[in-house]
């Protein structure tokens, strides 16, 4: 937002500029030939339109169509005539008065016809998701029937599906995308789009057809950033972190150092190392740091509007102190956010929550290991432990307990409990490999084959 206010006031004041200096500067000769300003602006349009036809941004049919329109305004326009100088000598309005005048009135007015009859709401990316403005609903329609008319057109097509994506119309967006054609099989772009689209439909859930086509935009174009994205937090969700880490460290490497978005996938990538228990994982306690979320929500939100909810959150919790499920929901976006201590105090408030809720009590001891260094002795392995009595398969909390005792050199309950995630898990799960390697590093240190 602030971006696009600073890119308005600087267009404004180059078209006071503009302005003040046509009626400040001395004026020379009777006059400029309409006729001839008007061939000069037709032959630079059609410059224009035949670059982009050259660039393949329009198709043939498009450029044959504008140039046409062109040709005819050149002959409706072009009638010769002298535009003279007319003011008067002796007016009030001299240029220097006029020029203050418009310097004055012309942001002013802007900004009034803008709030008026522009949309202001759709500087807000989220918001802009929501709009139901007839001129676009217009715009879309005319590309419908463009489309119907000269369907061989991948760029349509794909033009077509975002907009109905956009305008949340989701199958429509799936079924357009199908029409894209071979290019939907080998443009990385498109397939990432597409998995975004269908993982949005599903509640976020990148697992299952989403995932086989961010892999196959990846295998085209390793480096392709919001398949790495995509990537890493499947990866994550199913509790592969060290997969997540190794995705993510490559979409750092392409991102612009210190970027909010190098921030955030950092903050991503110490989640996970610290969830793995990997080294080099940081406790970052800086605010505004993002979990690893959906593509969808990453897309279309920014790390000032996830501090305004959760502050929002925080506000209401004050007045509703009660509402347990809302506090254990503040303590996880303070943790994911880096506020650990912040987290720590929302956990502790989640009352009777603590002692019926496995998951609850895995964030809260996860939390308390991170603040200690991720040493989960003492407290944080009490809370494993209360877990595991809720919930004996609980492959999180046999993972940390497993973790908890090989920091503690009880290798052998380490293997027990690093067996027992082996039964829980699915046999085909990228984990398993995972976990065995975990199970043969524990037997190795007592010297068990």
């Amino acid at each position: 937002m602030n971006a696009f206010i600073a890119i308005a006031v600087l267009m404004t004041l180059l078209v006071i500029a503009w302005i003040a200096y046509a009626l400040l500067r001395t004026q020379k000769g009777n006059g400029v030939s309409s006729e001839r300003l008007n061939a000069e602006i037709h032959r630079d349009q059609l410059k224009a339109l035949e670059n982009d036809l050259a660039r393949g941004v329009i198709s043939q049919q498009d450029f044959e169509t504008t140039r046409d329109e062109l040709q005819l305004r050149l002959l409706d326009d072009t009638q010769s005539y002298e535009a003279t100088t007319t003011a008067g000598r002796g007016s009030f309005w001299t240029p220097r008065r006029t020029s203050l005048a418009i310097a004055v009135t012309l942001p002013v007015l802007a900004l009034g016809f803008y709030w008026q009859l522009g949309a202001p709401g759709a500087i807000n990316p989220v918001a802009a998701n929501r709009f139901e403005d007839p001129q676009i609903r217009q715009m879309v329609e005319s590309l419908e029937a463009k489309l119907k008319a000269n369907p061989n057109n991948p760029e349509g097509w794909a033009m077509l599906a975002r907009s109905y994506k956009i305008m949340g119309r989701l199958d429509d967006a799936e079924q357009t995308f199908q029409k894209v054609g071979d290019a939907i099989n080998t443009n990385p772009d498109l397939m990432v789009e597409l998995a975004d689209l269908i993982a949005l439909k599903a509640n976020s859930e990148i697992e299952g057809k989403p995932l086989e086509l961010v892999n196959k935009a990846l295998q085209i174009n390793p480096k392709h950033p919001m398949g790495l994205m995509m990537s890493g937090v499947a990866a994550y969700r199913r509790a592969d972190f060290k997969m997540a880490v190794a995705e993510w460290e490559k979409l750092l490497a392409i991102l612009e150092p210190g970027s909010p978005d190098a921030q955030q996938v950092q903050g991503n990538i110490d989640d996970a190392r610290a969830q793995a228990g990997m080294p080099g994982a940081v406790a970052n306690n800086q605010a505004g740091m993002l979990p690893p979320v959906s593509a969808e929500a990453a897309a279309n939100t920014s790390p000032e509007m996830v501090n305004q909810m959760v502050d929002r959150l925080a506000a209401r919790l004050k007045d509703n102190p009660g509402d347990l499920p809302g506090w254990a929901r503040l303590a996880h976006a303070y943790k994911v956010q880096g506020r650990l201590q912040d987290a720590s105090q929302a956990y502790a408030k989640t009352g009777k929550l603590l002692d019926t809720d496995a998951e609850v009590m895995l964030q809260y001891a996860d939390v308390l290991a991170m603040l200690a260094n991720n040493n989960l002795s003492g407290k944080p392995f009490d809370l494993i432990q209360k877990a595991l009595k809720l919930d004996p398969k609980n492959g999180m909390a046999l993972m940390m307990a497993g973790q908890a005792s090989y920091k503690a050199a009880d290798y052998r309950k380490a293997i027990g409990y690093w067996e027992r995630v082996l039964a829980v898990l699915p046999p085909n799960s990228p984990d398993v490999a995972q976990v065995q390697a975990e199970i043969a590093d524990a037997k190795a240190k007592i010297g068990q084959p």
